[in-house]
């Protein structure tokens, strides 16, 4: 019998690539959209006949209560949010509602729908809850203090909580994991890496003459999206109930090495000045994770490295503006 997977968000850039890999598993595959999204990162599974797309707004109880019913997932991946920190400081109200109030919505959805068999649950966190680590705390464990720094950050701090509070009290499967940045093809461009693979692209191409950039110091531990979703999977079909996970590489990366990987790949240097209009209310200035707990319960390891979704971001943004 074929696995069904509900996953919320579809045509967002993560869970675009999490459908793409549960339809190489041979599942049938639902996914939600808000009604105003975009379907650019989903084109290429659009028709697939195992992949099925419906309306449902995180915000409206009654929407994603129907597509939990009508579809019975054996598997639910929960990835819809507003995920950008700069917005989450323009729109904290936004950011709070969609995804506190959204997961909640979905939780309250998956525990009122009675079945033979309930699902199993996974809660897309993220390494931003840590927020404020110094970095002899670094790598971080799961038992890390939370010291969020942004509303979004304080946004996912609250879904991870609800997770683990509906696991310990309805005793739903529930298993939430903190992946640390993960990049590639169809990033959005205000993330930075994707920003700085679109400059640098057009930059080659003469279109610009130098790159705009913020914060060069901030380290982060960079991960390509394809192994975090294979992570997600396993997340679900070997992690423990109610278990909090990092999912990470384990290494700090500066956000100025980007530039020298861009340069490696593009064969050329590339110049660049600091905008201060790029540069945020407050940041996170070391985030480096270590999920060897991960690693023990479920056997995930990278198969792929940071230049490979540098490149990856190169090739997606030379196609898209027609510079290849």
């Amino acid at each position: 019998m074929q696995t069904r997977v509900l996953i919320t968000g579809v045509t967002g850039f993560v869970a675009s690539h999490l459908a793409e890999y549960c339809l190489g598993k041979g599942c049938q595959v639902v996914g939600t959209r808000r009604r105003r999204s975009p379907l650019t990162n989903i084109k290429a599974i659009i028709d697939n006949k195992q992949f099925r797309l419906v309306e449902a707004e995180l915000e409206d109880s009654r929407s994603i209560y129907s597509a939990i019913r009508t579809n019975q997932p054996d598997l639910v991946f929960h990835l819809a949010a507003q995920s950008f920190v700069p917005t989450s400081f323009e729109l904290p109200h936004y950011t709070l509602q969609t995804n506190i109030l959204g997961t909640l919505a979905l939780l309250e959805g998956l525990r009122q729908w009675s079945d033979s068999s309930s699902p199993k649950i996974h809660i897309a966190c993220s390494s931003e809850e840590y927020g404020l680590v110094s970095s002899d705390e670094c790598p971080i464990v799961e038992t890390q203090a939370l010291r969020p720094l942004s509303p979004y950050a304080v946004s996912k701090v609250a879904c991870d909580l609800l997770g683990a509070q509906y696991a310990r009290a309805y005793g739903m499967h529930i298993v939430r994991t903190r992946a640390f940045n993960h990049e590639g093809a169809r990033r959005g461009v205000e993330f930075v890496t994707s920003n700085f693979a679109r400059q640098a692209v057009m930059l080659a191409a003469g279109k610009i003459s130098e790159l705009k950039v913020g914060n060069l110091e901030a380290v982060r531990d960079f991960s390509h999206v394809k192994d975090i979703v294979h992570g997600y999977w396993l997340a679900l079909e070997k992690g423990e109930t109610g278990e909090v996970y990092n999912i990470c590489g384990g290494k700090g990366v500066k956000i100025l090495e980007i530039i020298d990987i861009l340069s490696r790949i593009l064969g050329r240097e590339l110049p660049f000045s600091v905008d201060s209009q790029r540069l945020r209310p407050s940041d996170v200035p070391y985030l480096v994770g270590d999920c060897s707990k991960f690693r023990k319960q479920t056997g995930w390891e990278p198969k792929l490295t940071f230049e490979d979704a540098m490149r990856d971001l190169v090739i997606y943004w030379r196609e898209e503006l027609g510079l290849s």
